[in-house]
């Protein structure tokens, strides 16, 4: 909510808020002349179908007040779709644009009398909803100014060639850091306890109630070398806190929980033991075997292990891990990852989290009785621990957008740390911090009444890159799919790709490989979907598109899907890039039930990804039931009569905006 004042004193309370197709008709009425001389003759349906972000502002009396479309490609056609980033990256060596860091106005529309806070109000929204974004490009035809609200927030950076009209368009700037910048992190001091005491005191009270009033004052007074005390401030004043420790209790994070893909969060040693003894019974080798990926994944982790300094960060420190990425998409096991629980000395091993939606999780650790041993080969670690625990956090709901802020300066407290772990009660709802972590699942046997979530140092990098597979890619992608059931499938649809660009029956191939610091993270397969009209005439898929507006080779069917889990988070940003780079505006990803039996083995089988937490699941029709033999010639074809066989899981442009607004 804000309040803006227009020139004459007039006064609104503003909302934003996800553009819905309900305000079609005002964002038209909003258009002038001098819109369609800045963004060119829209069609406004279309512009949001395919819009990455679409932001509108309206008053307390639900009008709209204004409205703007972002996109991940220039318009006016100054660029290619899939290749626009040394473009702009010429014009300024400065602005270091990628498509992660870079979205593109391609529409703006407001009420006159408040087009300027308008204007400020959508950019600052837009930059709290995407925390990776840097950079918002305008481009518009160079006799063109960009009237009183767009020239705010808007700095000129050059002028670029049009592809398609013969004249030059003027390419303009909007920075983060002048509108939602990002949080300055520093050690905590023992003044900021007035500061932070009211973010906790807002959603609980159980800590001053257990420890005292001044709890948080000689918590910071504590820190050593084993525990740290961080906050963020802005313009001076603290609004979040973290308090982070390095002793874990691991033997109990060992028996509970699955840490085999990231090698039990321990440095390597010499006499780890990583492989079941050969006197196992042939059932429990079974069992182990369903768990061999997670050990074949620690030969890379432990390249990883070795101590990192800050500097280091950009080069990965390293390999990452890659083949512990594919442990996510082998079964449940998968979309899960490592996290962990902590020996919490201070606090009485209480370990709680507040944000937004706080939690309090008061478990001691120490009362927990580990879980009884099973018959079963679990690995055993000798090495040091090579993870930290966050033990206590908090942020104002205001900046709780940048709480991924912390990470950089929390890892450089622990060099010789590659995890950070963090627990948090079952129930508790997803907070923007740990939507960043991922979590590890627990055995069957395991006790705790919390969830284990972590995260990797090389998590902070940014420079992931998402391109078109070739013949190179192919030993970095055997190493990270060699764990898979379906490996052989998806290197066998990658060699096809590389050899002909499409299948035998001529239906076209597309594979994309994500990439950071020239190690392959990751891998998608997708082929053109040829039943566009079976999935319209026996799924919904109307609720979430407009058919007309997206082009038949627009649709792709989405077959192989693998990603390092330490990349995870960038889950999105990968399969937005695959319908940018592919030129496409819908995902499909048939899911089958597990009745049909022999459907995995056979030629349509897929292979399990880990994108299914960003695709909308379809719900099917209610089909006519035909009498077919009554009818005769004039029933209808079976493209049309045949019983749908799978689950639908779409996957569009709109599906793919980011966090809620």
């Amino acid at each position: 909510m804000s309040i803006l004042t227009s020139p004459r004193g007039k006064v609104e309370v503003v909302h934003c808020r996800r553009t819905e197709s309900q305000d079609i008709y005002c964002i038209k009425n909003l258009i002038r002349k001098f819109t369609e001389k800045l963004f060119g003759r829209l069609n406004v349906i279309y512009l949001l179908e395919k819009a990455n972000l679409a932001v509108t502002v309206y008053n307390d009396k639900e009008e709209i007040m204004a409205q703007a479309t972002f996109l991940d490609y220039p318009n006016w056609n100054v660029a290619k779709q899939d290749d626009w980033v040394s473009v702009f990256q010429e014009l300024d060596s400065e602005i270091q644009c990628t498509p992660l860091n870079t979205l593109f106005m391609h529409l703006f529309v407001a009420v006159d009398e408040y087009s300027v806070g308008c204007c400020k109000e959508i950019i600052r929204t837009v930059f709290k909803a995407v925390p990776e974004l840097h950079f918002i490009f305008l481009i518009v035809p160079c006799y063109m100014s960009l009237g009183s609200a767009l020239i705010t927030v808007f700095d000129p950076v050059g002028n670029v060639p049009s592809l398609t009209f013969d004249e030059d368009f003027a390419v303009h700037v909007c920075h983060r850091h002048n509108h939602y910048p990002q949080l300055h992190i520093r050690r905590a001091r023992v003044e900021d306890h007035d500061d932070l005491m009211p973010i906790f005191l807002h959603h609980d009270t159980i800590l001053k109630a257990t420890y005292g009033e001044y709890f948080l004052a000689e918590l910071i007074e504590a820190q050593d070398e084993e525990n740290h005390a961080v906050v963020c401030e802005v313009e001076g004043v603290a609004v979040g806190f973290m308090s982070v420790c390095s002793r874990v209790n691991m033997q109990l994070l060992h028996e509970c929980f699955d840490l085999g893909p990231f090698h039990g969060l321990c440095i390597p040693h010499p006499d780890d033991i990583l492989e079941p003894p050969p006197e196992l019974s042939i059932q429990e080798s079974q069992d182990a075997e369903l768990r061999s990926s997670s050990q074949s994944s620690q030969k890379i982790v432990e390249e990883l292990q070795e101590p990192v300094s800050p500097e280091a960060m950009e080069r990965v420190q390293g390999k990452i891990p890659e083949e512990s990425a594919t442990e996510e998409l082998l079964s449940t096991v998968q979309s899960g990852n490592t996290s962990e629980m902590e020996d919490m000395e201070k606090l009485s091993q209480v370990s709680t989290v507040i944000d937004t939606d706080y939690y309090i999780s008061n478990t001691s650790l120490a009362s927990i009785s580990p879980p009884e041993e099973t018959s079963h080969f679990r690995p055993i670690y000798r090495g040091a621990s090579a993870a930290f625990c966050i033990q206590l956090f908090c942020i104002d709901e205001t900046h709780e957008a940048r709480s991924l802020d912390f990470m950089n300066f929390v890892f450089s407290l622990f060099p010789d740390k590659n995890f950070c772990i963090i627990s948090v009660p079952h129930l508790t709802p997803e907070f923007v911090l740990i939507q960043n972590f991922v979590k590890l699942i627990p055995f069957n046997n395991c006790t705790l009444e919390q969830d284990l979530y972590v995260f990797h140092r090389a998590g902070l990098l940014k420079s992931i890159n998402i391109r078109f597979a070739t013949f190179s890619d192919t030993p970095g992608v055997e190493n990270l799919v060699s764990t898979l059931m379906l490996s052989k499938s998806i290197l066998e649809d990658l060699k096809q790709y590389n050899k002909a660009h499409r299948d035998p029956d001529g239906t076209p191939l597309q594979a994309f490989v994500a990439e950071v610091a020239e190690q392959v993270v990751g891998i998608a397969v997708i082929r053109n979907e040829m039943d566009v009209e079976y999935i319209r005439s026996h799924y919904n898929i109307e609720d979430f598109i407009y058919f007309s507006h997206h082009q038949r080779e627009e649709h792709g069917h989405l077959y192989h899907f693998a990603l390092n889990p330490i990349f995870r988070h960038y889950t999105k940003f990968f399969l937005k890039e695959i319908l940018r780079l592919g030129y496409k505006s819908c995902l499909y990803y048939p899911i089958y039930p597990q009745s049909r039996e022999g459907k995995f083995q056979s030629s349509y089988a897929h292979s399990l990804t880990s994108a299914l937490h960003c695709l909308v699941p379809v719900r099917p029709r209610r089909q006519i039931v035909y009498p077919l033999e009554k009818l005769g010639i004039n029933a209808p074809s079976k493209a049309v009569s045949k019983e749908p066989g799978f689950r639908d899981d779409c996957d569009t442009v709109p599906a793919l905006k980011e966090p809620t607004v």
